[in-house]
């Protein structure tokens, strides 16, 4: 999509629709909405005085202008109570502004930046207007051979009236675009089934990106993998006759004397519980168990095309779990970085290929580990689809991470990683169990994966009910969401300016 930026007037600017957003309980629409209602003759205070729009968050009204300005229609957007405006309401406005725009069939529209005060400047909010767009335009057709609706929206102009503000402007589009298209690219690797995106294919895509982004890139086969003593992820993968891949990506960063950060992504291609297999309803969603690994490489991805100045590297264990005749086994033990695992269930082997991964991080001497992964359904039991849940050992990287994730929008909440809660992970026969008892579970697989870090400050987040919708919501579309991308480059952007 071309997304362009003009100094211009809403009332003087041609095009076939173009947006501005009135706040609820204003009697008389204020920004770019008030210009438009002067040269009107007031049709908009009418609208508002009469009830016909409220201003209400993500409220729409098409307005018909007959020939009085250049722009055949007006689309007006509720902002919601002013006193309640943030970057994530502006995402939510701008992505049901352009929702609905293609519902009309248009292909291009021009847009007004939300009058939102001092409180947010000009970059962040037309950052937040470009994600909420791309975002929420976005779609999986791959495999549609029918489609009603083929509308397609390829041009967005942002214009701004004023010219000490076009600067900031450009820098927030610039960086919109960057990061939502990359989250854009995870959603596309997320979404796809289990028979296209094998553990192969999986690191072809992390190459074929790397190529075009400039980034080094290494796929690790079977034997590679066995000579790095990857038990563990060669465990799970013996149930599969697709062989497992250990992907490296790595953004050698911008600048002297570099953090070294390593991301780690669960890479479970298609998640069947393996011997302890799964209920058969919505086991059609286990595509999107190697959520973790796409985000990690589309963060990647974001932070090279931002020059930010970290080398960052994601490590992405992928495999798939399958109930196949040399599967492993309930009861089996297995061995990683020297620590015996009693296998308690199969179907918690996300666990068991990020330990190899974590052990592995640790080489590279980091500044910081984060991992993220659809690890626990007890997550969506707590946290709903609202949040990720966080653990770790640092109290700064979570304090940075949670920061992030307001600002964001995609949001975290700790749960507690106290000592007391490895009782829940001792065994009788080996050194730990994969799973504890029924208590817990988010917080049991956070301190399984931290008995494989040493004094590396390091983050955990299950984003098991963050990762897929499955139904749209506020501007994402059913499926795949895409989330870590926005978080971990705001994470990031942020961290360098400290």
């Amino acid at each position: 999509m071309k997304i362009s930026i003009e100094k211009a007037r809403v009332d003087k600017v041609k095009a076939e629709m173009v947006v501005v957003s009135v706040y609820e309980k204003d009697k008389l629409p204020g920004g770019e909405a008030g210009d438009l209602d002067k040269v009107l003759g007031g049709k908009i205070k009418d609208l508002i005085k009469k009830g016909d729009f409220k201003g209400k968050l993500s409220e729409t009204t098409v307005i018909y202008t007959w020939g009085q300005i250049p722009a055949k229609r007006i689309l007006l957007v509720g902002l919601g109570k002013r006193d309640e405006m943030t970057l994530e309401r502006v995402r939510q406005v701008a992505g049901k502004a352009g929702t609905r725009i293609r519902g009309l069939g248009l292909k291009s529209f021009v847009t007004a930046i939300p009058e939102t005060g001092k409180k947010l400047g000009f970059s962040q909010v037309s950052q937040a207007v470009v994600e909420g767009t791309l975002l929420a335009l976005y779609r999986f057709r791959q495999f549609k051979t029918k489609e009603e609706d083929k509308t397609e929206i390829d041009r967005v102009t942002i214009i701004c009236r004023e010219p000490k503000k076009i600067t900031e402007v450009k820098k927030g589009v610039e960086l919109g675009q960057i990061v939502a298209e990359a989250a854009n690219w995870t959603r596309d690797l997320v979404n796809l089934p289990g028979n296209e995106l094998a553990p192969q294919r999986m690191g072809q895509e992390a190459q074929k990106m790397a190529r075009q982004f400039g980034l080094k890139c290494k796929v690790l086969g079977l034997a590679e993998i066995r000579r790095l003593k990857m038990n563990c992820l060669l465990q799970v993968a013996k149930g599969s006759r697709q062989p497992p891949r250990f992907i490296i990506l790595e953004y050698p960063g911008k600048g002297k004397r570099l953090k070294t950060v390593v991301l780690v992504g669960k890479g479970i291609t298609f998640d069947s519980g393996g011997i302890s297999i799964k209920p058969s309803a919505r086991m059609e969603e286990m595509k999107y168990d190697m959520a973790g690994g796409a985000a990690v490489l589309g963060a990647v991805r974001a932070a090279a095309q931002l020059n930010l100045p970290f080398r960052i590297i994601a490590l992405v264990p992928a495999t798939e779990n399958l109930p196949g005749g040399a599967a492993y086994k309930p009861g089996d033990i297995l061995t990683s970085s020297g620590k015996t695992i009693e296998i308690i269930t199969t179907d918690a082997e996300g666990r068991l290929i990020l330990a190899d991964a974590l052990t592995y991080a640790q080489r590279y001497r980091p500044e910081a580990i984060i991992d993220l992964a659809t690890l626990t359904g007890a997550c969506i039991i707590a946290l709903g689809h609202e949040a990720s849940g966080m653990l770790g050992n640092n109290r700064r990287l979570l304090d940075r991470l949670k920061k992030a994730g307001e600002e964001s929008g995609e949001r975290v909440w700790e749960l507690p990683l106290w000592k007391e809660y490895d009782e829940l992970l001792k065994s009788e026969v080996a050194d730990l169990k994969n799973v504890g008892n029924r208590s817990a579970g988010v917080i049991t697989g956070g301190a399984f994966l931290g008995r494989f870090i040493n004094k590396t400050p390091w983050a955990h987040l299950d984003i098991a009910g963050t990762a897929w919708v499955d139904k749209g919501k506020k501007y994402m579309s059913a499926g795949a969401t895409g989330v870590g991308v926005r978080l971990l480059t705001r994470l990031f952007q942020n961290w360098a300016k400290k």
